[in-house]
């Protein structure tokens, strides 16, 4: 069996020393290599050829996104970012993500030895996934991190739907790993006075306000953390908070936000199988479900629940996706009535909505 070969780059002796132990301790990956800094990893890429990268974000000579960035348009290759767990490090992870980063693990400030220790079986299965990612070259500039407003609006004009919509229409969207970028494409291209959004994005606790902050500013939906109790209304896109779990609920005419400190389902928490399950029982044929991005099954049962329901649903094609387990799984459960990129699925509500004779379903 060939091994997954990662090269380690961070700054810290003690982080180098631990990572390295903790990835080869399994059968299936080796720690080839290990860099202090971006410019001693550049020369050990071209040296090792290593499979995945682990990258520190605040390192000596080259900050880690400028690295990022660079090896993004030069030699794409699988990386996972080893973040801190503070609202700069939630900041810097985000901009990662866009630059093409696989995904990340949260690096503790304080008792790193434990701290690592209890992350083990996380940061091998994120290496795992990476190993296995698609992904693509960038054309961003190294010096291009921060998304602004100003760099979509040429993405898709779409101005007002022209109509007012009922708050019974509600759009579903769960995804994994390469989600963050997969719904910004989709949000970004929807009009103000769209049909209520709910997302679930697998993501620890501390980085969904800074995620939910960042598509706030990009999209014309206000994007914000979605809060237990709180109405759910158009125009407005809802992200579940790490570390909890979010479904949908009815009371009379409409319908509300449910978060709670629910137990992990598929092991994720929170889980889109949560938030899809419950657009099958509340909403019916007034939803409309997404599943993008990711490895697993999260969410592949529950959408096929809510097609039975009446929902219509539409699946991330395999080309555009950085990993194609959870669309994978949705198709094999029958589960979609449409499979295709961001971008196109976006098109696609908006038309759907458009066409939509009495105005009350998708």
């Amino acid at each position: 069996m060939k091994k997954i070969r990662v090269l380690v780059v961070d700054d810290s002796a003690l982080v180098r020393s631990l990572l390295s132990e903790i990835i080869n301790r399994h059968s299936d990956m080796e720690c080839v290599g290990a860099a202090n800094d971006p410019l001693m990893a550049r020369e050990m890429i071209r040296e090792l050829n290593p499979d995945v990268l682990t990258l520190d974000i605040e390192m000596p000579r080259m900050d880690g996104l400028d690295f990022l960035g660079r090896l993004m348009r030069l030699r794409p290759m699988p990386v996972v970012m080893i973040s801190t767990l503070t609202e700069r490090g939630a900041e810097a992870t985000m901009k990662a993500l866009e630059l093409g980063a696989v995904d990340f693990v949260s690096k503790p400030r304080i008792g790193v030895v434990d701290g690592l220790g209890e992350l083990s079986d996380q940061i091998v299965d994120k290496v795992r996934v990476a190993a296995k990612a698609n992904v693509k070259r960038t054309s961003a500039p190294a010096f291009a991190v921060a998304a602004s407003r100003d760099k979509v609006d040429s993405i898709a004009p779409v101005g007002s739907l022209g109509a007012r919509f009922s708050t019974e229409k509600l759009i579903f969207i769960g995804a994994s790993t390469g989600g963050t970028e997969a719904i910004k494409e989709i949000l970004v291209r929807l009009p103000a006075d769209f049909p209520a959004v709910l997302v679930t994005q697998h993501m620890p606790p501390g980085f969904t306000k800074t995620f939910a902050s960042r598509l706030n500013g990009l999209s014309e939906l206000a994007v914000q953390e979605a809060v237990n109790g709180e109405r759910i209304l158009p125009g407005h896109a809802y992200i579940a908070p790490g570390g909890m779990q979010f479904r949908v609920d009815r009371s009379g005419a409409n319908y509300l936000a449910v978060v709670e400190d629910g137990a992990p389902v598929n092991r994720h928490k929170p889980s889109v199988e949560v938030l899809f399950k419950s657009a099958a029982k509340a909403v019916g044929r007034n939803a409309c479900g997404v599943l993008l991005t990711g490895m697993g099954n999260d969410g592949a049962k529950a959408l096929r629940e809510m097609k039975d329901a009446g929902s219509y649903n539409y699946v991330q094609d395999e080309a555009s996706c950085i990993v194609f387990g959870m669309p994978r799984e949705a198709l094999l459960h029958g589960a979609a009535d449409e499979v295709l990129p961001p971008a196109e699925i976006a098109e696609a509500l908006i038309l759907r909505v458009k066409s939509s004779p009495d105005r009350y379903r998708i």
